[in-house]
């Protein structure tokens, strides 16, 4: 049976990129060291009457803007990039936490807020990709913003809480999760658990996850489908993906 009308009515449809765009001067997690990133540097340039060729070689570390995290991230001896090669095709929910932020800019969501989007949305259902939406994407590529490093280095970030990740994954049975900042863990929860605690559980129990995630808000909260792609390569604690959202 061909899928070709099929086709027709995605192009249709609005899609809406979750990526943000990369070059030599984007962000990325300061415990790294300098000189991790250098893209589009030049190994060959050809200009012949015949022939014109350039080809280019790119240095990232693979936690660089939006990106995938496998399990082998924080897990020795557990899944890397290779174990996920499914098509990554899946029912998107959206999470607006923006409310509770304008109290407190480290909001950690919690099950009740998770009830409360239930409650107007309808059950979130398993097998589904739920993205938290902090409009954090905003600060992009400010690096100082995207941290909000106070005035002793400190970070505030909204985020996940452990809960809320455990209600999600344990008792909804989603498939994966995502979120604008550059860590999983709000950073009060982060600070409470003097532990990434939030990352470690979703990376621990086999799942995936997105980080930096960008126009999140320009979605609905239910109804659409996330595409995400990722290079194939082997042995990968994380790799820089393209990710879409389609909705009608």
């Amino acid at each position: 049976m061909s899928l070709w009308g099929d086709l027709e009515k995605l192009k249709s449809c609005t899609w809406v990129d979750l990526t943000h765009p990369l070059n030599n001067e984007s962000p990325y997690w300061g415990g790294m060291p300098e000189g991790v990133v250098d893209l589009c540097h030049t190994v060959f340039d050809y200009d012949s009457p015949i022939l014109k060729c350039r080809i280019h070689t790119y240095k990232f570390p693979g936690q660089f803007g939006t990106h995938v995290d496998f399990p082998l991230h924080f897990e020795p001896g557990l899944a890397a990039s290779e174990a996920y090669d499914d098509p990554c095709v899946l029912p998107l929910v959206v999470i607006d936490i923006t409310p509770q932020m304008k109290a407190n800019i480290e909001h950690a969501i919690t099950v009740d807020d998770i009830l409360a989007f239930e409650a107007a949305n309808g059950k979130i259902p398993a097998g589904s990709f739920v993205a938290l939406r902090t409009d954090w994407h905003k600060r992009w590529p400010d690096n100082n913003a995207l941290n909000n490093f106070d005035a002793d280095g400190g970070e505030h970030c909204p985020g996940w809480s452990l809960e809320a990740l455990k209600f999600l994954y344990e008792e909804r049975g989603i498939a994966m999760n995502g979120h604008e900042t550059f860590d999983t863990d709000a950073s009060s929860v982060a600070a409470a658990l003097e532990d990434l605690g939030c990352e470690r559980y979703v990376l621990a129990n086999g799942h995936l996850q997105l980080e930096a995630m960008a126009n999140l808000d320009k979605l609905p909260a239910t109804g659409a489908i996330i595409f995400v792609a990722w290079p194939h390569i082997e042995g990968a604690t994380g790799l820089p993906v393209r990710a879409w959202a389609v909705f009608d």
